[in-house]
Order: C-alpha cells, then sequence, then structure tokens
C-alpha cells in the first residue's frame, strides 16, 4: 500500500543579491514562495525581515520562513528545493557567499532526520535569529524534536543571549 501520508514543514527562506534592479532580494523571496506553492501547500508565509550577513558578504539579507504540507519525504523535498534555488539563480560556489535565494529545511512534522544530505532540524537553526524571528511569527508553539523548547521559547532565549552578549 502506497504512503498517502503528509508532511508539514517550516522552511526558512534567504537572499543577499539580486538579480536585477526589479528581482531585488525581497523579490526573490516572494517568486520562491510563489514557486513553492505550485508544487505544495502553503499554510503560513512570515514576514519579510531585513537582517545583516553573516560570514565576509557584506550584503544585507531579507529573511523569511513557511509552513508547507507536502507528500515528499525530506529527501525529495530537499531536491525540489534546491532546483527551485537554481531556477532562480541560485549557483553553489562558495560558503558565506552571496546569494540570489537560499530554501532551507529547518524543522519537520515527522522530527529529526539524519543523511549525508540533509538534517533536520537544521544544525544551527537555534543560534540565529534571522531563522527564528521569521518562524516564531508562523510557528511559534513547533517544539525542536532535539531540545524539547518550542521555537518561541528559543527565540526568546536567543534574543536574552544577544542582549546579555
Amino acid at each position: 500500500m502506497a504512503d498517502t501520508s503528509t508532511h508539514i514543514y517550516a522552511l526558512a527562506l534567504g537572499s543577499n543579491r539580486p538579480l536585477s534592479a526589479r528581482r531585488t532580494p525581497a523579490r526573490l523571496l516572494d517568486e520562491a514562495a510563489a514557486l513553492i506553492r505550485q508544487q505544495m501547500r502553503v499554510i503560513a508565509v512570515a514576514p519579510t525581515i531585513a537582517t545583516p550577513p553573516m560570514g565576509p558578504s557584506s550584503r544585507l539579507y531579507a529573511n523569511s520562513a513557511l509552513l508547507v504540507e507536502s507528500p515528499l519525504p525530506p529527501p525529495a523535498l530537499l531536491a525540489l528545493l534546491q532546483s527551485i534555488e537554481h531556477r532562480l539563480g541560485r549557483r553553489r560556489h562558495r560558503r558565506w557567499g552571496a546569494r540570489s535565494v537560499d530554501i532551507d529545511i529547518i524543522l519537520w512534522s515527522g522530527g529529526t532526520w539524519a543523511s549525508r544530505l540533509l538534517t533536520i532540524p537544521h544544525s544551527a537553526f537555534r543560534q540565529r535569529a534571522f531563522v527564528l524571528t521569521p518562524l516564531v511569527a508562523i510557528a511559534p508553539r513547533w517544539r525542536d524534536p532535539l531540545s524539547g523548547l518550542t521555537v518561541r521559547h528559543l527565540h526568546a532565549r536567543l534574543q536574552k543571549h544577544t542582549r546579555r552578549g
């Protein structure tokens, strides 16, 4: 019997390299969301925020998050999201480099996933305000399967640490 179940995924979206004057990072996130919507049900879209870059890039990022429902298992969803990134001009040159669009799987309703190409939950999401801030707007009660803490709690903890730091 075929598996007809669906999964809920929390996706983080980011961009800091415009493709043209009209295809700004924020607009590229809208394009990514539209392409994702063609492939699966989008449950919620977080507001887009501007964030400072990590690493050597000097360009501000546009960041957002989506909750989606899909029958695809994590590896198949990753392949689909990477094809959308490629379609929107993403070229994987160097770590921390400027990118037209980056779509990461942060959490999924199946709990944890670990393979050579994909780890869920995303290994660094707990320390990244640019992921947690949009995510708390659309999934504040989602629990991290490793820590047991909600996204809201992780976000508050990070904010407190940032203010002290």
